[in-house]
């Protein structure tokens, strides 16, 4: 896998950590929650789309597949967690707690227990790889 360099890895670092920060301020209700989620997921995702494969191991290349996907999930949580803050959209009130109140939680699980695995897959995958 194509390696970030310092700074990218810096941005890469910085942007979970503001995951982590905007998923955890969300629960105290912080107006500013959503932006500093949405800014972490964008830094974390668009460097983890930097990171190539191009060898012939179609297993790196399908759990790369999956590791995308999961940053488009971190996305859609941020895109959410915007959307729960209140009823922008003027829907009607059961229909907004139905379809978009909260939202955010169940597609960031998703996509943390997705990053989870592939991280741990790719690596190994790596490894034997290099063996």
């Amino acid at each position: 896998m194509r390696q970030l360099n310092s700074i990218q890895q810096i941005i890469f670092l910085v942007g979970a950590l503001l995951m982590v920060v905007g998923a955890g301020v969300s629960l105290l209700r912080w107006p500013l929650a959503p932006w500093i989620f949405a800014v972490g997921a964008l830094g974390f995702a668009s460097m983890q789309m930097l990171q190539t494969y191009d060898g012939p191991n179609l297993t790196i290349r399908r759990l790369r597949r999956i590791m995308l996907f999961s940053d488009v999930l971190f996305l859609i949580s941020a895109a959410l967690m915007f959307a729960g803050n209140g009823n922008p959209l003027r829907l009607e009130w059961t229909t907004y707690l139905q379809y978009v109140h909260q939202k955010w939680v169940a597609t960031l699980l998703l996509a943390a227990v997705l990053q989870l695995y592939v991280t741990h897959r790719i690596s190994h995958e790596l490894e034997r790889e290099a063996k």
